[in-house]
This record gives structure tokens, C-alpha cells and sequence, in this order.
């Protein structure tokens, strides 16, 4: 069997993690424990041989992104808001869908519309040449997306998130490296890791520049018709630019002892000093509680161990396990979400 990349993406006061036959959400609740959500992987981009090829893996990170992730996100939101003694808060069906259709809107907005409309704004200034106008939009998407990331990095629960996110690639980092799965042996490793979804999202934004350079439409007459077919083209070739995007970061991962590939990852973990804080040792906690149930199902390791037990207690799904110390204070469930980042 090849070796398999572990990975997943932080959540609402806690960490999903996803391998080869299901995915697990561990979430700390405003009273300090833990929380533990487990489901198979039934969906085809995961069971059969045709969504393990190459280009179309990228799909799978996608689905993560917008099905796995979101859905992670909805279930944390529920566990984090719900204080005790209360009923838990809803976020499923009509509200589901309108906050998977709300973030969806948004991000179409930001970081389709406004470059196009803005891009060729400033290219009737300069030139009005057809091939500055598509850089241009390159270049403020992704400066927008800079400017995004910097902007929720400002706030209190957003770096909570990024706090997570920190324990998913500590955790993750330490697997890879044998290292026993304990906060101890977890907390010394890095909070960047070479497969981060901030990366993938890094070189879909860069790949993106060149491969819709081309298509400016510019003789399309009206000028609408040509803005509307630059808009459609892009949506309709995201899943290309992301399966591309997605070879690369697998290749130089599993290269990055060459020097070519060291410089082509630097970017990518540059850039994830923007959305990775170190963590404190019960996020760390949350992320290897997210981590075991996966190994479990994977056949990795024999059970999973809940957090502060002793060895030989399984960890079940939608199990509550006690604080790590008597001394953990709980923390207060962040007021927002925010994009989820498959690894």
C-alpha cells in the first residue's frame, strides 16, 4: 500500500483530521472537554482507484475544502456554542446552506469579481493591452488575499483558529516523524507544514495568473459579455488550476531535500506565519485527538486514546473526554468562522 498523507485543517475551538477511510473532529467545549466527531470516507473521490490519480487528487483537496471542511466547521460551531446546561445551537439544513452559500458569495466577490472589475479599470488607464489587464488581475487577487489574511489575523478568535491550525501541523509534523503522539513529544515541532492548505491556496492564486492570462475576451462585444465569459471561465477552471496546484505541492514535498524544491516551498511557508500561532498544549491536545481515531481507522494504530487517560481507554465517537489538568481553564467559542484550509 503507498504511504498515505495525513492532514486536515483547524475548526471552530478544535482540529478535524482526515486519512484514508474517515475523518474525526475533536473540539474542546466551553466547559473544557473534549468532543470527538468520527465518520467514514464513503464518497467515491475516496474509495475508488480514479481519485487517487494524479490531477485528479486536486478534486479530493477541493471537496475537502468545500464539503469535508465545511461541514467540520458547521459541527465545531455547534459544540463550541453550547454552554451548559443549554440546547445545543443548529447549524445544519436551511442554516447550513445559507452560511455555506453566504461564504460562498463572498468569496466569488472578493477574489473573483472585484480583480476583473478593478483589473480592467486600470488597464483602460494604462495600455488597455489584453495581456496587462489579465496580469493585473492576477496580481490584485492575490494581493487581496493578503490583504484578507492579514485582516482576520487581527482578530482575537480568528487567532485562536490559527492557534489550531498550529497544533494540526505540530501534530501532523510529529506523526511523520515517528514521534510518540503525546502533547510532550508533539509541542517541540514546527507549526509550518510543506502540504498546508495556505500554501495549495498560495500556488492555486499564482498558477491562476498565467493559465487565465490568456483568456481576456477582449474582442467580445458587449463589454458585459466579454466580463461575464471572464468570470464563468475562471469558476469552470478552478478544479484544473487546483489539481495542478496539488501535484506540485505533493512533488516538492516528497522532494524537499533538492534545493529547487526548498525555494519552491519557502513561499508557501512564508506565508503560513500569517495564519499559524503556536498553540497552547489543549489545542495541541484537540489536534492529537483529531489525529488518533483516523490512525485507529486506518489500521495505524490499534485505538485511539483519549486525552489524559490511560493507555488502553478508546476514545468513541461523539465520546466526551475530561481536561488534560484540573487546572485548564475552558475557552470561549470564537464569534465567526473562517475559510477552511485543507492540508
Amino acid at each position: 500500500m503507498s504511504r498515505h498523507y495525513y492532514g486536515g485543517q483547524a475548526v471552530l475551538e478544535g482540529v478535524m483530521m482526515r486519512g484514508r477511510k474517515a475523518m474525526a473532529v475533536a473540539v474542546r467545549t466551553p466547559q473544557g472537554h473534549i468532543v470527538v466527531h468520527e465518520e467514514p470516507l464513503t464518497a467515491k473521490i475516496y474509495t475508488s482507484t480514479w481519485g487517487k490519480w494524479p490531477f485528479v487528487r486536486g478534486i479530493a483537496m477541493l471537496w475537502d475544502a468545500l464539503g469535508l471542511g465545511m461541514r467540520a466547521l458547521l459541527w465545531s460551531a455547534e459544540v463550541a456554542s453550547q454552554e451548559e446546561g443549554e440546547e445545543p445551537v443548529e447549524f445544519s439544513g436551511p442554516v447550513a446552506w445559507t452560511t455555506i452559500a453566504a461564504s460562498l458569495a463572498v468569496a466569488i466577490v472578493l477574489f473573483f469579481l472585484i480583480p476583473t472589475w478593478i483589473s480592467r479599470w486600470l488597464a483602460s488607464l494604462l495600455n488597455d493591452h489584453p495581456m496587462v489587464d489579465a496580469l493585473l488581475e492576477g496580481g490584485i487577487r492575490l494581493l487581496l488575499f493578503l490583504i484578507y489574511l492579514y485582516a482576520i489575523g487581527r482578530l482575537p478568535d480568528i487567532q485562536r483558529v490559527f492557534g489550531y491550525h498550529g497544533a494540526e501541523h505540530k501534530t501532523i509534523n510529529a506523526y511523520e516523524a515517528g514521534a510518540a503522539l503525546t502533547v510532550d513529544q508533539v509541542r517541540p515541532f514546527s507549526v509550518q507544514h510543506t502540504r498546508c492548505g495556505t500554501s495549495f491556496l498560495l500556488y492555486v492564486l499564482v498558477i491562476s495568473i498565467f493559465l487565465f492570462a490568456p483568456l481576456t475576451f477582449a474582442g467580445v462585444q458587449p463589454g458585459w459579455l466579454a466580463l461575464v465569459l471572464r468570470f464563468v471561465t475562471r469558476l469552470l477552471l478552478v478544479p484544473v488550476v487546483a489539481s495542478i496546484a496539488y501535484e506540485i505541492i505533493r512533488f516538492s514535498a516528497a522532494h524537499d531535500d533538492k534545493p529547487l524544491m526548498r525555494a519552491l516551498i519557502a513561499p508557501g511557508l512564508a506565508l503560513q506565519k500569517m495564519t499559524t500561532r503556536e498553540p497552547d498544549d489543549a489545542m495541541i491536545e484537540c489536534a492529537i485527538a483529531a489525529l488518533q481515531p483516523v490512525l485507529a481507522a486506518d489500521g495505524v494504530i490499534s485505538q485511539a486514546i483519549a486525552p489524559g487517560e490511560p493507555q488502553g481507554s478508546p476514545v468513541t465517537s461523539g465520546g466526551v473526554h475530561p481536561p488534560a489538568t484540573p487546572t485548564e481553564t475552558p475557552h470561549s467559542p470564537p464569534g465567526m468562522a473562517r475559510p477552511s484550509s485543507a492540508d
